[in-house]
Order: C-alpha cells, then sequence, then structure tokens
C-alpha cells in the first residue's frame, strides 16, 4: 500500500474527531472547506480549476461552497469525510500520481488542520513514512526555493543535508521532516524549524519567506 493511503486514513480520523467549522492554517478555509478541496481534488478537480480561473477569493469558492454546504449537518459532514475515505475514482489523474503526487499533499493538509487551531504536539510518523518524505521533499523544494536569493540546505535532526538552492551564501534550515516539509510550503509561523546562516543570508532568507 502506498504511505499516501496511510496519510489519508490517518487524515480522516482527525477530520472525524475535527469541529467542522474550526480554523486551519489555510487562510479563509475551516475544516469544511478544506475538506471540501480534498475531495474535489481526488475526484472531481476539473471544479477546482473553475474556482481558480474564476478567481474566487478564499472562503468564497463556488465549487467548494456547493460541498461545504452539503457538510453543514453532523451527517453531512460525516459524508464528505466519507467520500475523502473512499480515494480518487479508477480514472482519477490524481490516485495514478500515487506517492508523487499525493503524499505530501496530505500530510501538509494534514497539520493544517491540526494546527489551525493553535500549537499541538508533533506525531510520530511511521519510519517508512518518513522515508518517503525524505525522498520526495528535495524536488519540490528545488522548485519552491528556486527564487530565494540565497542558497538553502535542509537538516534532519540525523545531520543529514540536502542543498535544494546554490549560492555563495546559503542558510541551513533544520527540523524534522514533517517541519520541513510546512516550512517548504510556506506554512512558516507554524513549523518548527531552526535557520542558521550568517547575518546578510537569513535577513535575505526572511524577506523572501515573509508573506
Amino acid at each position: 500500500m502506498a504511505w499516501m493511503e496511510t496519510e489519508r486514513q490517518a487524515l480522516v480520523q482527525t477530520l472525524h474527531g475535527t469541529d467542522r467549522d474550526a480554523p486551519t492554517l489555510c487562510g479563509g478555509w475551516n475544516v469544511s472547506r478544506l475538506l471540501a478541496h480534498l475531495v474535489l481534488r481526488d475526484q472531481e478537480p476539473w471544479k477546482l480549476v473553475g474556482d481558480i480561473l474564476r478567481r474566487d477569493p478564499p472562503g468564497r469558492e463556488k465549487a467548494l461552497g456547493v460541498l461545504v454546504e452539503e457538510a453543514r449537518t453532523d451527517a453531512g459532514y460525516r459524508a464528505l469525510v466519507d467520500r475523502f475515505a473512499a480515494g480518487p475514482a479508477a480514472w482519477s489523474p490524481v490516485g495514478w500520481g500515487g506517492d508523487a503526487a499525493n503524499l505530501i499533499e496530505y500530510v501538509v493538509h494534514h497539520e493544517d488542520i491540526r494546527r489551525g487551531g493553535g500549537d499541538v504536539p508533533p506525531r510520530e510518523l511511521p519510519r517508512g513514512e518518513e522515508a518517503e518524505l525524505r525522498r520526495r521533499l528535495p524536488v519540490m523544494a528545488k522548485l519552491l526555493y528556486l527564487r530565494s536569493p540565497v542558497g538553502v540546505v535542509l537538516e534532519l535532526p540525523t545531520g543529514e543535508q540536502t542543498r535544494v538552492r546554490g549560492g555563495e551564501k546559503y542558510v541551513t534550515v533544520s527540523g524534522a521532516i514533517v517541519e520541513l516539509v510546512l516550512h517548504t510550503l510556506g506554512r512558516r509561523k507554524n513549523a518548527r524549524v531552526d535557520i542558521a546562516g550568517d547575518f546578510e543570508a537569513q535577513r535575505a532568507f526572511a524577506r523572501f519567506t515573509s508573506p
């Protein structure tokens, strides 16, 4: 079984135990709206494209709003969680992408929900899932740090380092793999990381990572 399915199952458990109106780390999205995003991404991705093309503001997306309305009741919310638990349809290109397309997405949104209401203890992931995240993250990080004005090195607690952006001056972003994933994907205020480097490099990187 792909690790994305392990993460999906863990996310489903969290969703069942979370208030559908609770905030998340995704600005303008409560838990129901983030769940609606996950369901449409898996099962009807063209509807998400419609929201993007219309430039619907966060929290007012037309396609997501339909599912959010259906989840206004406890029964409706449980049904929407069950749709996500069922996974993508066999023909869905999202499903074909496996861990490469979905594992980091699920981990990040899982933490968006867990940390939306405040500070929570970090989760302990299976070793195999952590290893898969370590394997997948550098590819994404090289894209997302591409415009950094300084080099970027990601460092795990073991001391293992991966340079994801070259540069004469650089910063080192250190933390557990989930925290590095969150920082890479823009959840910088909520990622438990340490950033080291000379003063000028850190200042330039801080400007780059500021909202």
